[in-house]
């Protein structure tokens, strides 16, 4: 372990720079390995045990470097599995006013997207998504939770309810929600989207692979049916260091 440390972290370059904080001259050397490739995009960061034994520094130095990093974009957590490399972080800008699914604008940007599954089935409506969705009483709704992943970074947590009237096999929904709503010809037309700032919290910042109370965007969004009936009702959350939304406002003649 310490001959892969030794390639990818010289001694001497942490040991260089004179005085100042320990956890930055680690975080600069991480980051010099991540800009110069010696560790590569997917790459599993060493723990964080070995990391501290080798530059003989404390857990906490390396876990405050570590975090300075994930927060940065240049590496994520993923729960259960570890830290890893990834690309840094390019912003990705949606525009307020087309209302498009998040599969179909990722593929529209040219970013490869994947999900993974938090939550999929019918349930008992709460009393907000049956008094959103109009249901009466008895009907079920089709939950679909989703970590969505554009390019092996994590950028939004998305939970989605729709009446099991147009999605009665939430199973079947294997990629857009918005594609599996057009095949029931419910796709919606219109929405009103409220969003607001918050600080993310666990579980969702390990999940997001951010530090707990980075910055985050809250999402609610109802989504109609040309007949004005409420389709959708999805609450999501985006982490701010890679999201913007953008809205073109016009003047109105005088």
């Amino acid at each position: 372990m310490n001959q892969q440390l030794a390639a990818i972290l010289p001694l001497e370059t942490l040991q260089s720079g004179g005085a100042g904080p320990l956890y930055l001259k680690l975080r600069q050397s991480l980051e010099e390995a991540i800009l110069s490739g010696k560790l590569k995009q997917g790459d599993a960061l060493p723990p964080e045990r070995d990391l501290a034994d080798y530059a003989n520094v404390s857990r906490v130095t390396v876990r405050k470097a570590v975090d300075d990093l994930v927060r940065d974009g240049l590496l994520v957590r993923r729960h259960g599995s570890g830290t890893f490399v990834v690309r840094p972080v390019s912003r990705v800008e949606q525009s307020l006013s087309r209302l498009t699914s998040f599969t179909e604008d990722m593929v529209r940007r040219g970013l490869n997207t994947r999900a993974e599954w938090l939550e999929r089935g019918l349930f008992q409506p709460s009393p907000d998504e049956m008094m959103t969705l109009g249901l009466a009483a008895g009907a079920l709704v089709a939950r679909l939770g989703r970590l969505r992943i554009a390019d092996d970074m994590p950028l939004a947590i998305e939970r989605a309810c729709v009446s099991a009237e147009f999605v009665p096999d939430p199973l079947a929904v294997t990629s857009s929600l918005y594609s599996a709503l057009e095949k029931k010809n419910a796709r919606p037309v219109r929405a009103v989207q409220r969003i607001s700032a918050c600080n993310i919290k666990e579980p969702d910042a390990a999940m997001l692979g951010v530090s707990v109370g980075a910055a985050g965007l809250s999402i609610e969004r109802v989504s109609y049916l040309s007949s004005g009936r409420v389709v959708e009702f999805t609450r999501s959350l985006y982490r701010g260091d890679t999201y913007d939304f953008v809205a073109e406002l016009t003047i109105p003649e005088q």
